[in-house]
C-alpha cells in the first residue's frame, strides 16, 4: 500500500495537521503578548483541530490492520470512529472553552494590548488556513463530481475530508469573528466586544462539531453504497448468465473502501446446484470488476414470485430504485427467460413469516419461469385427443 500521505484525502489531512499546528503556535504568542480572549479562543480551537487531524492520521493507520476472527470483516469503521471523536473534541474544547471565556471576558472586561500583534498573527493564520482549506478543495474534487458542497458532505463515505473541509471554513469564519472582536474592543475602548468575539467562535465551533457528529454517526452505524453504485451492482449482476434478475439488494460500507453486497437473485428451477454455484462466482467476480470495493458479497439463489412482494422492504425498493431509469429488460435475458413485469417487486427474505403479504391470485409458476416436470398438467399448445377409446 502507498503511504498514508499518497492515499486519498490524506494529503489534506497533514496539510491542516501542519497549518494548524502553526497557527496554534502563533496565536498562543499573540495572546500572552496582547492579553485578547478571541486570541486565546481561536488558540484552543487551533490545538483542537491539531488534535483533530492527529486522530484522523491515527484512524487511517488502525483501519489498515489485518482481518480477526474476533473482527472478520476487518477495522475499516475505526476511521468513522476516530471521525466521529473528533466531533465530541470540536464540541467539547473548541466551542465549550470558548464560551466560557467569553463570557468570563464579558463579565469581566480587560482592555486589549498590542492589537497589532494580533493582527498580525490572524493575517498569517487566514493564508495557512486558506493554504489547507485550498488543498482540501483539491483533495474533494477529485471525487465530488457534479456535486454541491452539501450534498458532498453528507453522502461522503471517508470522514477524513468533510472534516477537514468544515474545520478549515469554520476556522477561517471564526478568524473574522476574532478580528472583529479585536477591532471593536480597541476602537470603542470596550474590551466586551473581545468576549463577544470569543462567544461568536464557540457558536461555530458547536454548529460544526453538531454537523460532523450526525454525519459520521450516520457512517459509524452502517450507510449503504450510494444510488449510483447500487445500480452499477445491479447491472452486474443481471448481466451475469445464469441470473434472471435481482430480487432484493442490500449493501452496507464497511468502511470507506470497503462494501458488503447481499442479494437474493432469481434463477432457474430447473438449474442443478453446479450450474448455480458457478453462475454465483462468475456473478461475484462481475461485481468486483464493476465496483473494485465490494470486498464482500453473499449471494442467494432463490425463485422469483412478483405476487408476493413486499414493496415496504427497502431492500427491494432499493432493486427497483436503481431498475427504474434502465433499459426494461437486462442484456442477458432471452425470449423464453425474462420475466412478464420487469418492474414487478419481489419476494422478501422469508415470505412465510411476513404477514403482510397477500397470496398471489394464480398459485401456478410465473410466466418466466419454466414448468415443472409434470405429465399431469396438459401442454396448451398441444391439441387434445378426442378421439373416442377403443
Amino acid at each position: 500500500m502507498a503511504g498514508a500521505g499518497t492515499l486519498p484525502g490524506m494529503k489534506a489531512v497533514f496539510a491542516a495537521f501542519a497549518a494548524n499546528l502553526g497557527i496554534a503556535v502563533a496565536k498562543f504568542v499573540a495572546f500572552l503578548l496582547t492579553g485578547s480572549a478571541s486570541m486565546l479562543a481561536e488558540a484552543v480551537h487551533s490545538v483542537a483541530d491539531t488534535g483533530n487531524e492527529l486522530l484522523l492520521i491515527i484512524g487511517r493507520g488502525r483501519s489498515n490492520r489485518p482481518r480477526s476472527e474476533e473482527h472478520p470483516f476487518g477495522f475499516g469503521r475505526e476511521r468513522y470512529f476516530y471521525g466521529f471523536v473528533v466531533s465530541v473534541m470540536l464540541f467539547t474544547v473548541g466551542a465549550t472553552f470558548s464560551v466560557y471565556d467569553g463570557v468570563h471576558k464579558i463579565l469581566n472586561p480587560e482592555p486589549v494590548h498590542s492589537p497589532w500583534v494580533d493582527y498580525g498573527v490572524l493575517a498569517l493564520s487566514a493564508v495557512l488556513e486558506g493554504f489547507s482549506l485550498r488543498t482540501g478543495v483539491r483533495e474533494a474534487n477529485r471525487s465530488r463530481g457534479d456535486r454541491g458542497w452539501c450534498s458532498f458532505i453528507r453522502r461522503a463515505k471517508a470522514p477524513e475530508l468533510p472534516v477537514v473541509l468544515l474545520e478549515d471554513t469554520a476556522a477561517l469564519i471564526g478568524l473574522v469573528f476574532a478580528f472583529a472582536g479585536v477591532a471593536l474592543s480597541v476602537i470603542t475602548g470596550d474590551g466586551r466586544w473581545d468576549g463577544a468575539g470569543s462567544l461568536g467562535i464557540g457558536a461555530l465551533l458547536a454548529t460544526a462539531a453538531a454537523i460532523l457528529a450526525v454525519e459520521t454517526k450516520s457512517l459509524l452505524i452502517g450507510e449503504s453504497a450510494s444510488a449510483g453504485m447500487q445500480q452499477m451492482i445491479l447491472d452486474a449482476l443481471e448481466e451475469s448468465p445464469g441470473v434472471l434478475r435481482i430480487i432484493h439488494l442490500r449493501t452496507v460500507h464497511i468502511g470507506p473502501d470497503s462494501l458488503l453486497v447481499a442479494a437474493k437473485i432469481a434463477v432457474r428451477e430447473t438449474d442443478s446446484a453446479a450450474q448455480l454455484a458457478t453462475a454465483i462466482n462468475a456473478a461475484e467476480e462481475r461485481v468486483r470488476a464493476a465496483v473494485p470495493i465490494a470486498t464482500t458479497i453473499y449471494l442467494e439463489p432463490d425463485i422469483y414470485r412478483p405476487a408476493m412482494a413486499d414493496q415496504t422492504d427497502p431492500s427491494i425498493r432499493a432493486v427497483l430504485r436503481s431498475r427504474s431509469p434502465r433499459a426494461p429488460r437486462p442484456p442477458n435475458l432471452s425470449r423464453h427467460d425474462r420475466p412478464t413485469d420487469p418492474k414487478s417487486p419481489a419476494i422478501p427474505d422469508n415470505p412465510s413469516a411476513s404477514d403482510n403479504l397477500s397470496p398471489p391470485d394464480n398459485p401456478s409458476p410465473p410466466d418466466n419461469l419454466s414448468p415443472p416436470d409434470n405429465p399431469s398438467v396438459p401442454d396448451p399448445e398441444k391439441p387434445k385427443d378426442t378421439s373416442p377409446p377403443e
